[in-house]
This record gives C-alpha cells, sequence and structure tokens, in this order.
C-alpha cells in the first residue's frame, strides 16, 4: 500500500517503523510490556528478513523499544549498518490491564465476566494506555530518531498497536478499529517520510518476511 500527501520529490527522508519478529508464546498469553519474552526460531529469520530488506537504505541510527523482542529484531539491522542501538522507552508496547493473561481461542480472558468491567469505553481505550498518549509518544520517538540521523534515515523497532495508532491518526482514520483489520504484520516496516521542514509528507507500507508469517487458520 502506497500513500503520498504531495509529490514523491519532497522527500528529504524517512523513518522505517519496524513492528519486532514472531514471539515464542505457544499458550497464547498477552505479554504486553512483561520482560523476558524474546523471539522464536521464525521470529530472528524475520529478523534477519528486515536487515537484508534494509541494507540498501542509508541509516543514520537505529532506536528501539527497550523490550528483549524489539531489541532482538534490532540486532542484525544494526550489525549490516555498523549502527548503536539506541533504547528509547516511547517506543514500547502499549500499557494494557489484560498483560499477562491468555487471549487464546476458547480460554481467553475477554470470556470472563470480572473483565467486563474494563471495557466500558473502546474509544479510550479503558482497557489500557489512552490511543492519544500513544501518538503523543510515538511522534516524538521518531522525530528523536529523524534528528538523530543527521539527513540519512532512521529505523526503529517497535509494536503493533502503537505504530497502527500513529498510522492511523497521520492518515485520518477513526482509532476505534478491528484489530483483526490492522495493516502491520509480524516484522513489518511502515516507513514515513518527511520533507526537509520535517513534514510527513508520504506513507509506505512493506512486508520482508511476508514468506515467514505464520498461515492463519
Amino acid at each position: 500500500m502506497l500513500t503520498y500527501m504531495s509529490e514523491p520529490s519532497a522527500i528529504s527522508s524517512s523513518v522505517h517503523v519496524v513492528r519486532h519478529g514472531e514471539v515464542h508464546n505457544p499458550e497464547s498469553i498477552l505479554y504486553g510490556r512483561q520482560p523476558g519474552w524474546r523471539l522464536s526460531e521464525r521470529g530472528l529469520a524475520m529478523a534477519e528478513a528486515v536487515a537484508n530488506w534494509s541494507k540498501d537504505l542509508s541509516l543514520g541510527a537505529i532506536h528501539s523499544s527497550p523490550l528483549e523482542r524489539a531489541q532482538q529484531t534490532a540486532t542484525p539491522i544494526a550489525s549490516l549498518h555498523g549502527l548503536k542501538i539506541k533504547s528509547d522507552e516511547r517506543l514500547i508496547e502499549a500499557a494494557n490491564i489484560f498483560e499477562g493473561k491468555p487471549f487464546g481461542v476458547g480460554d481467553g480472558v475477554l470470556r470472563q465476566p470480572k473483565a467486563w468491567r474494563h471495557l466500558w469505553n473502546p474509544w479510550r481505550p479503558s482497557w489500557g494506555e489512552p490511543y492519544k498518549e500513544q501518538i503523543s509518544r510515538m511522534q516524538s520517538a521518531i522525530e528523536a530518531a529523524r534528528e538523530s540521523a543527521n539527513g540519512k534515515d532512521a529505523l526503529v523497532v517497535s509494536h503493533q498497536l502503537p505504530i497502527w495508532i500513529l498510522r492511523s491518526s497521520i492518515e485520518g482514520r477513526p482509532l476505534l478499529h478491528d484489530p483483526r483489520r490492522r495493516q502491520c504484520s509480524l516484522a513489518s516496516v511502515t516507513s514515513f517520510h518527511f520533507d526537509a521542514s520535517g513534514r510527513v509528507v508520504g506513507l509506505t507500507y512493506a512486508e520482508p518476511a511476508k514468506h515467514l508469517l505464520p498461515v492463519k487458520r
């Protein structure tokens, strides 16, 4: 998918926002901000696929969420480009009151009536970090990465919901959405393109690890 808000020639630099690869999570736990969740073998292969995709980029900075799965995704990219990874708390996963609980089909926490009291306001949302706060911190993190790159492109590694909410805000879509319809697959790249003044003038989306994505049943 490609959306331009002005002519491509207006692009001065880009910030490529990567979602981390697949996590080893056989019990379908909503891991959220919990530490200790690492990439699966397939997730590590996804990270290598993103690194290969990035080989022709001229990167001046690589920033990442501090969580292990994001750091692992950033590692082969940083190695390829000879850059150090800078951790940025603003790129972290969205807070969620249900983290640490199972979200598997048939046994998920949302089937329990005691959880329903947290679902009263999907526009905020009432079960986690407000969408407006996610947008604000992601915007500032991306701007920091862009400035750190000194005129080159920057690459940051984050998490699905903050990436999608930021993109929705920029493209003018409602923040309330069906999570199954997010265009932000594992190890995908949502690239924000800037003009010389720092204004977003375009957006592109790529799936370097599409061949490694789990088959949906």
